[in-house]
Protein backbone atom coordinates (compact mmCIF):
# COMPACT_ATOMS: atom_id res chain seq x y z
CA UNK A 1 0.00 0.00 0.00
CA UNK A 2 1.64 3.58 -0.99
CA UNK A 3 2.15 5.67 1.73
CA UNK A 4 1.72 9.51 1.13
CA UNK A 5 3.32 11.88 3.24
CA UNK A 6 1.16 14.23 5.01
CA UNK A 7 1.83 17.54 6.77
CA UNK A 8 0.28 17.97 9.99
CA UNK A 9 0.72 20.66 12.37
CA UNK A 10 -1.40 21.35 15.43
CA UNK A 11 -1.53 25.22 17.07
CA UNK A 12 -1.86 24.35 20.02
CA UNK A 13 -0.39 21.06 21.75
CA UNK A 14 -2.49 21.26 25.35
CA UNK A 15 -5.89 21.67 23.37
CA UNK A 16 -4.90 18.63 21.38
CA UNK A 17 -4.06 16.29 24.37
CA UNK A 18 -7.51 17.45 25.89
CA UNK A 19 -9.26 16.73 22.58
CA UNK A 20 -7.54 13.48 22.54
CA UNK A 21 -8.22 12.61 26.30
CA UNK A 22 -12.23 13.75 25.83
CA UNK A 23 -12.60 11.67 22.07
CA UNK A 24 -11.31 8.80 23.93
CA UNK A 25 -13.19 8.69 27.02
CA UNK A 26 -16.38 8.84 24.89
CA UNK A 27 -15.95 6.59 22.64
CA UNK A 28 -14.94 4.05 24.72
CA UNK A 29 -18.01 4.20 27.01
CA UNK A 30 -20.36 4.82 23.97
CA UNK A 31 -19.08 2.34 22.35
CA UNK A 32 -17.16 0.11 24.51
CA UNK A 33 -14.30 0.28 22.31
CA UNK A 34 -11.25 2.35 21.20
CA UNK A 35 -11.68 4.46 17.96
CA UNK A 36 -10.27 2.61 14.95
CA UNK A 37 -7.54 4.02 12.59
CA UNK A 38 -9.44 5.68 10.33
CA UNK A 39 -11.97 7.26 13.58
CA UNK A 40 -8.06 8.32 15.16
CA UNK A 41 -6.66 10.18 11.69
CA UNK A 42 -10.27 12.02 11.77
CA UNK A 43 -9.41 12.86 15.45
CA UNK A 44 -6.06 14.27 14.69
CA UNK A 45 -7.50 16.24 11.80
CA UNK A 46 -10.07 17.98 14.14
CA UNK A 47 -7.12 18.61 16.52
CA UNK A 48 -5.86 20.75 13.75
CA UNK A 49 -8.53 22.33 12.90
CA UNK A 50 -10.13 20.35 9.99
CA UNK A 51 -13.34 19.09 9.75
CA UNK A 52 -11.99 15.36 8.79
CA UNK A 53 -9.67 13.47 7.39
CA UNK A 54 -10.62 14.38 4.15
CA UNK A 55 -10.32 18.28 4.79
CA UNK A 56 -6.49 18.03 5.73
CA UNK A 57 -5.65 16.35 3.02
CA UNK A 58 -7.23 19.30 0.64
CA UNK A 59 -5.38 21.75 2.43
CA UNK A 60 -2.10 20.26 2.33
CA UNK A 61 -2.54 20.61 -1.05
CA UNK A 62 -4.17 24.17 -1.55
CA UNK A 63 -2.68 27.54 -0.81
CA UNK A 64 -1.65 28.10 2.66
CA UNK A 65 -4.30 29.63 4.75
CA UNK A 66 -5.15 30.41 8.58
CA UNK A 67 -5.93 27.39 10.51
CA UNK A 68 -9.27 27.57 11.64
CA UNK A 69 -10.87 26.48 15.35
CA UNK A 70 -13.14 23.28 15.29
CA UNK A 71 -16.44 23.11 15.52
CA UNK A 72 -18.04 24.50 18.39
CA UNK A 73 -19.86 20.92 19.31
CA UNK A 74 -16.57 19.13 19.40
CA UNK A 75 -15.54 17.40 22.16
CA UNK A 76 -16.30 18.74 25.42
CA UNK A 77 -12.95 19.65 27.09
CA UNK A 78 -11.55 20.91 23.77
CA UNK A 79 -11.02 24.73 23.63
CA UNK A 80 -11.11 26.58 20.62
CA UNK A 81 -7.51 26.23 18.75
CA UNK A 82 -6.48 29.48 18.36
CA UNK A 83 -3.77 30.52 15.42
CA UNK A 84 -0.58 31.59 16.84
CA UNK A 85 -0.10 35.72 16.67
CA UNK A 86 -3.87 35.82 17.55
CA UNK A 87 -4.95 38.37 20.19
CA UNK A 88 -5.33 36.36 23.80
CA UNK A 89 -9.95 35.79 24.06
CA UNK A 90 -11.57 37.97 26.28
CA UNK A 91 -11.78 37.41 30.18
CA UNK A 92 -14.59 35.00 31.18
CA UNK A 93 -17.66 36.68 32.40
CA UNK A 94 -18.02 36.72 36.18
CA UNK A 95 -20.08 33.63 37.56
CA UNK A 96 -23.06 34.40 39.12
CA UNK A 97 -24.67 33.42 42.50
CA UNK A 98 -26.10 30.06 40.98
CA UNK A 99 -23.53 29.67 38.95
CA UNK A 100 -21.20 29.19 41.82
CA UNK A 101 -23.44 26.81 43.39
CA UNK A 102 -24.00 24.56 40.00
CA UNK A 103 -20.27 24.66 39.56
CA UNK A 104 -19.62 23.47 43.61
CA UNK A 105 -21.56 20.57 42.55
CA UNK A 106 -19.32 19.34 40.72
CA UNK A 107 -15.77 17.68 41.33
CA UNK A 108 -12.38 18.37 39.61
CA UNK A 109 -12.93 15.86 36.88
CA UNK A 110 -16.43 17.68 36.24
CA UNK A 111 -18.36 14.97 37.41
CA UNK A 112 -21.75 15.85 38.98
CA UNK A 113 -21.40 14.66 42.46
CA UNK A 114 -25.01 15.45 44.22
CA UNK A 115 -28.26 16.64 42.59
CA UNK A 116 -29.39 20.20 43.12
CA UNK A 117 -32.24 21.16 45.24
CA UNK A 118 -32.74 24.46 43.39
CA UNK A 119 -34.49 24.68 40.42
CA UNK A 120 -31.95 26.86 38.85
CA UNK A 121 -29.04 25.34 39.89
CA UNK A 122 -30.76 22.11 38.29
CA UNK A 123 -31.03 23.90 35.28
CA UNK A 124 -27.28 24.98 35.53
CA UNK A 125 -26.04 21.29 35.78
CA UNK A 126 -28.03 20.04 33.18
CA UNK A 127 -26.55 22.12 30.42
CA UNK A 128 -23.04 20.80 31.84
CA UNK A 129 -24.48 17.37 31.16
CA UNK A 130 -25.56 18.37 27.81
CA UNK A 131 -21.94 19.50 26.59
CA UNK A 132 -21.00 15.13 26.86
CA UNK A 133 -22.85 14.35 24.38
CA UNK A 134 -22.14 14.66 20.46
CA UNK A 135 -24.75 16.40 17.73
CA UNK A 136 -23.39 14.68 15.48
CA UNK A 137 -25.18 11.19 16.81
CA UNK A 138 -27.98 8.66 17.14
CA UNK A 139 -27.80 7.21 21.09
CA UNK A 140 -29.76 4.20 22.08
CA UNK A 141 -31.10 4.80 25.81
CA UNK A 142 -28.60 2.36 26.88
CA UNK A 143 -25.66 4.84 25.39
CA UNK A 144 -27.17 7.70 26.71
CA UNK A 145 -27.15 5.74 30.64
CA UNK A 146 -23.40 4.93 29.54
CA UNK A 147 -22.71 8.69 29.03
CA UNK A 148 -24.36 10.03 32.39
CA UNK A 149 -23.17 7.46 34.36
CA UNK A 150 -19.41 8.47 33.00
CA UNK A 151 -20.31 11.87 34.54
CA UNK A 152 -21.94 11.74 37.75
CA UNK A 153 -21.33 10.14 40.97
CA UNK A 154 -24.16 9.45 43.00
CA UNK A 155 -25.70 6.66 40.92
CA UNK A 156 -29.32 8.16 39.45
CA UNK A 157 -29.01 8.32 35.66
CA UNK A 158 -32.54 7.87 34.90
CA UNK A 159 -33.55 11.38 36.76
CA UNK A 160 -30.45 12.89 34.77
CA UNK A 161 -31.70 11.38 31.59
CA UNK A 162 -35.52 12.54 32.38
CA UNK A 163 -34.24 15.80 32.88
CA UNK A 164 -32.24 16.73 30.05
CA UNK A 165 -35.04 16.13 28.15
CA UNK A 166 -37.68 17.97 30.04
CA UNK A 167 -34.90 21.24 29.96
CA UNK A 168 -35.35 20.58 25.64
CA UNK A 169 -31.20 19.75 25.62
CA UNK A 170 -31.83 16.71 24.62
CA UNK A 171 -34.81 14.64 22.15
CA UNK A 172 -36.13 11.39 22.48
CA UNK A 173 -38.38 9.40 19.88
CA UNK A 174 -42.03 8.51 22.11
CA UNK A 175 -40.59 4.80 22.11
CA UNK A 176 -37.57 6.13 23.67
CA UNK A 177 -35.52 4.10 20.84
CA UNK A 178 -33.40 7.18 20.23
CA UNK A 179 -32.14 10.26 21.68
CA UNK A 180 -30.52 13.24 20.10
CA UNK A 181 -28.27 16.57 21.24
CA UNK A 182 -30.64 19.44 20.13
CA UNK A 183 -28.50 22.03 19.42
CA UNK A 184 -29.43 24.96 21.52
CA UNK A 185 -27.37 28.53 22.35
CA UNK A 186 -26.44 28.73 25.78
CA UNK A 187 -26.66 32.04 27.74
CA UNK A 188 -23.77 34.15 29.07
CA UNK A 189 -24.45 32.44 32.56
CA UNK A 190 -24.28 28.56 31.56
CA UNK A 191 -20.84 29.59 29.09
CA UNK A 192 -19.34 30.94 32.30
CA UNK A 193 -20.39 27.80 34.00
CA UNK A 194 -19.24 26.05 31.00
CA UNK A 195 -15.86 27.29 31.40
CA UNK A 196 -15.33 27.04 35.24
CA UNK A 197 -16.03 23.42 35.18
CA UNK A 198 -13.34 22.87 32.33
CA UNK A 199 -11.03 25.27 33.66
CA UNK A 200 -7.75 23.18 34.25
CA UNK A 201 -6.76 25.10 37.05
CA UNK A 202 -10.26 23.37 38.86
CA UNK A 203 -8.98 19.67 37.33
CA UNK A 204 -5.36 20.08 39.09
CA UNK A 205 -6.96 21.25 42.64
CA UNK A 206 -5.88 19.48 45.48
CA UNK A 207 -8.63 17.35 47.57
CA UNK A 208 -9.69 18.04 50.39
CA UNK A 209 -8.38 15.73 52.86
CA UNK A 210 -10.92 13.96 55.03
CA UNK A 211 -8.87 13.22 57.68
CA UNK A 212 -10.15 15.68 60.95
CA UNK A 213 -7.82 18.30 62.24
CA UNK A 214 -5.35 17.25 64.79
CA UNK A 215 -6.37 18.70 67.72
CA UNK A 216 -3.40 19.69 70.56
CA UNK A 217 -3.40 18.57 73.59
CA UNK A 218 -5.23 20.24 76.77
CA UNK A 219 -2.22 21.02 79.29
CA UNK A 220 -2.92 19.88 82.78
CA UNK A 221 -2.96 22.30 85.23
CA UNK A 222 0.29 22.56 86.99
CA UNK A 223 1.41 23.23 83.28
CA UNK A 224 -0.68 26.01 82.41
CA UNK A 225 1.63 29.53 83.79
Amino acid sequence: MTRIALPYAAPDLSALARLLERALLDHQVTHGRLPGHVEMMNLLARGAGHRNLQALQAAAHAAPRPVAAPADDAWFDAPALEPAGDPAPPAAPPLSAHARKALDHFDPEGRLARWPLKLSVQRLAMWVLWTRFDARRVYTEAQVNQVLKAWHLYGDHATLRRELVNHKLLARKSDCSEYRKLTVEPDEEVRALLKAVRAPARRHAPKPSRRPPRVPPVAARGDQA
